[in-house]
């Protein structure tokens, strides 16, 4: 492999994703820093497929995907094989997802600092969620129809560089049937989801350009502005092998640099200042491992020399499940299932209407609809006690994180997971493959999903080699703690009982057809039988650096920099002690805007 000549900056940032590229876009608005972002996978700003938000899906398994896998899985999820899609692209998950922006919970949020994060707490981190984004509000009428006088300026951003609109639109029935089934049970949404106290269904926003219909995403926002500066030097295809370290002194280690091979050479980068790693969290730890910082145990066996012993790398992997029932809908209501079925008069007239009239199909990527929501029926949990005594019965000991989960939950009206409906069928069935599946069914459907808020279950990923090429092994541990199971299963019931209530009920065809014969649930067994069967990740992998302190489990302190280097940050869902209640999108972009505002003030 040739030798090619080296680079320097002030800032090398490995990882062109959702937090690197704010990273780059903030640190270089001073004129005098100089950045350097090396992005393992391709610039896709110019792609259909990113920049519609109605073709999403299709970007799974393909060229901006890493395409990892877990092991198996334990019984309690029939021993299965997850993709865990992971964006290889230009804007990382925020160009590849379904582009639900989701407010996280403020009990969530300050349970870090209660861990031990010091500082990071909803009222501190709230600002930077409003930083990150620009509000779009549609026409009166569409407001009215999709429910969102809920709004509270005070809680939203008004000025950041991502456009983040509405997708419900008021031609789809459904949207405003969520809203007032929701109301009709009395779980109207209780105020502004950003706010950081809500419960109940309402109209979700999306990371969506509202006047363009297209994807708003790190890489348009953050990275093409940063790109026009002279300081900032952005390397696509760019895979990184290892942080480079002078020898350690009392203060500790202190990074130099990184090397990465682009288009078959050998690349250096010189960090004059630091190295801050936003790789997400399935790659951050990858990326430490390589470089000699993780568990002595896990690097001798692949001889790669000890920078800075620290077993916790890799560790407290935490992911959301997911799942949903599609109901048959009445005739006459428009869903995406003829171009999930790639129905060629379908495919062209949404294109069509997209690229004419900014509108149709093409215009909402993955959810429009949502709610956090508590265990609505307790299935026995009332005659028996509190959730917390509930909860108890499957936790003997609970120390740290488990207590931490325990006393959110434990609250009145705490979500316990999150609802959405999705419109068009997903055939969880399919083993092994994406939440929409491929064998699809004739018909037209509306999905009815559920995903955890906050797992007790957690899992580790770590190198299988010293080769940066080989995949790292992924180990979830769904469901291995079993109160997740039976949490899940009892908000299941609760999502199945939903296509009875009116309004919504009256959208579902009578002796229509579902996703799958099993998906008819009875009891709470049925529902977790359907859960062993169905569930799958939601892509939110987080907490594999934790920031927390070096003796609970902690990867970084609490300005983001790893235990053991004078210089090394991370800076992503990696360092998450606690896994946001929903999407966590929106506090990626938060947790970003605010390590920038803590790397200019020299903490």
């Amino acid at each position: 492999m040739a030798e090619s000549h080296s680079l320097e900056a002030d800032y090398v940032i490995v990882g062109g994703g959702t937090a690197g590229l704010v990273l780059a876009s903030r640190l270089s608005e001073d004129p005098s820093k100089t950045v350097v972002v090396l992005e393992a996978g391709k610039n896709m700003i110019d792609d259909p497929r990113v920049r519609i938000p109605g073709l999403w899906t299709t970007l799974m398994g393909s060229e901006a995907d890493w395409q990892l896998e877990s092991v198996p899985q334990q019984a309690a999820l029939g021993n299965r094989v997850i993709k865990m899609t992971q964006a290889k692209l230009l804007g990382g998950g925020s160009g590849i997802n379904g582009q639900a922006f989701i407010a996280a919970t403020r009990e969530g949020i300050d349970a870090w600092s209660k861990l031990g994060a010091t500082g990071w707490t909803w009222e501190i981190l709230h600002d930077y969620y409003k930083k990150s984004y620009t509000l779009q509000l549609p026409d009166p009428a569409t407001r009215e129809h999709i429910g969102v006088s809920w709004i509270d300026d005070r809680n939203h951003g008004s000025s950041g560089p991502l456009k983040i609109s509405f997708p419900a639109t008021i031609q789809n029935p459904l949207a405003r049937a969520w809203v007032d089934t929701f109301q009709k049970i009395g779980r109207g949404i209780s105020a502004d989801p950003f706010s950081g106290s809500s419960i109940g269904g309402y109209s979700n926003m999306a990371a969506v350009d509202g006047e363009a219909k297209t994807r708003s995403y790190a890489a348009t926002e953050y990275g093409l502005p940063a790109m026009q500066r002279p300081g900032v030097h952005i390397v696509t295809e760019a895979l990184v092998h290892r942080i480079l370290f002078d020898p350690p002194d009392q203060t500790g280690v202190t990074a130099t640099g990184v090397e990465a091979v682009v288009q078959g050479q050998m690349l250096t980068v010189k960090a004059t200042k630091e190295v801050i790693v936003t790789a997400g969290a399935l790659n951050t730890p990858k990326i430490l491992e390589l470089s000699g910082i993780g568990n002595e145990t896990i690097l001798a066996q692949h001889n790669i020399p000890v920078v800075v012993h620290n077993s916790n790398v890799g560790e407290n992997l935490q992911d959301h499940l997911m799942t949903g029932i599609s109901f048959e809908t009445v005739d006459g209501v428009p869903t995406a299932d003829p171009l999930l079925r790639q129905e060629p008069e379908a495919m062209q007239a949404a294109v069509k209407m997209h690229a004419e009239h900014n509108a149709g199909p093409m215009t909402i990527g993955g959810v429009q609809s949502s709610a956090y929501m508590p265990v609505q029926d307790y299935h026995g949990i009332k005659k028996q006690g509190s959730m917390r005594e509930h909860m108890d019965r499957f936790l003997s000991n609970p120390t740290g994180r488990d207590q931490a989960i325990r006393d959110i939950l434990a609250q009145p009206d705490s979500p316990t997971c999150s609802m959405f409906m999705f419109l068009a069928q997903a055939n969880l069935h399919e083993n092994g493959k994406s939440f929409v599946g491929h064998d699809h069914l004739p018909g037209n459907y509306f999905s009815l999903g559920l995903i955890q808020s906050m797992p007790f279950s957690r899992g580790s990923v770590h190198i299988s080699s010293a080769n940066p090429e080989d995949q790292q092994t992924v180990d979830p541990c769904f469901f291995s703690h079993p109160l997740d199971q039976d949490i899940m299963a009892r908000n299941l019931m609760d999502v199945e009982r939903m296509h009875r209530h009116e309004p919504l009920a009256q959208y579902v065809k009578p002796n229509g057809r579902r996703n799958h014969p099993d998906a008819f649930l009875t009891d709470l067994e049925s529902a977790k039988k359907y859960l062993r069967d169905t569930a799958t990740t939601t892509y939110h992998p987080s907490g594999t650096a934790a920031m927390l302190p070096l003796e609970s489990g902690g990867v970084v302190d609490d300005s983001l920099r790893v235990y053991g280097t004078t210089n090394v940050r991370v800076c992503d869902a990696s360092i998450m002690p606690l896994i946001p209640a929903a999407n966590i999108m929106t506090t990626v972009y938060a947790v970003a805007e605010r390590t920038a505002d803590i790397i200019k003030s020299g903490l």
